[in-house]
């Protein structure tokens, strides 16, 4: 007798930052300035892409930022998978962290303007934010609940890609790996990294990688 035994579900979370925007080549503060990706950026979306490929990920869900650096990485990923039919969902609480007004600013510029011990205050820190800007606290407080509400519902039933951005990743990675703020100062995500989550049926994580 042949009995029909179904692949089990794997239930894994896989989050990639978005390539090399030009606001990334030019050094600036971006935040929610809608850079587009240089070449190079498609480049490293395309190698995270093929980095997955050869371990033959299939997603059953994706997800990214409104914006257009975001949108275009997850594309590309996906394309490269051979997953072209699907879609990711996007969602404004991806969206990179509000830069407020160092937004468009080079760092040359912002230190002469503010100094540069406080410039790297508001970039590294968890609660300080520049004027009119978000901290990453504040961003933590947008992305978890998404994550909650969203996200993490749909990595129960398959494997879910989400490509988004510096800050907001770094965000993520704090509640999902149970960062101090402290500790989150010195996490770095380059663009085009991967970092990859594996859950039980419980939600808990089981393990969890870096690729690239």
């Amino acid at each position: 007798m042949i009995h029909d035994r179904k692949a089990p579900i794997t239930r894994r979370l896989v989050l990639v930052r978005h390539g090399q925007s030009v606001a990334n080549r030019s050094g600036l503060f971006t935040g929610l300035l809608d850079s587009p990706l240089t070449e190079q950026g498609r480049i490293e979306a395309v190698a995270a892409g093929r980095r997955l490929a050869e371990r033959s990920w299939r997603f059953s869900d994706a997800f990214t930022s409104t914006l257009t650096r975001a949108v275009v990485s997850g594309r590309l990923i996906l394309d490269t998978l051979g997953q072209p039919g699907l879609i990711p969902q996007r969602f404004a609480a991806l969206d990179e962290r509000d830069y407020g007004d160092l937004s468009g600013l080079d760092k040359t510029a912002a230190d002469a303007r503010w100094g540069a011990e406080r410039i790297e205050t508001w970039r590294r820190s968890y609660a300080e934010a520049p004027p009119n800007g978000e901290s990453l606290r504040d961003t933590v407080a947008r992305i978890v609940p998404c994550y909650l509400r969203s996200i993490l519902p749909a990595v129960m039933g398959g494997d879910v890609l989400v490509v988004a951005h510096g800050n907001c990743l770094r965000a993520l990675v704090m509640a999902l790996d149970d960062l101090s703020p402290a500790e989150v100062e010195h996490l770095e995500l380059a663009t085009g990294s991967v970092r990859i989550y594996e859950f039980a049926a419980d939600t808990t994580i089981e393990a969890r990688w870096i690729d690239g």
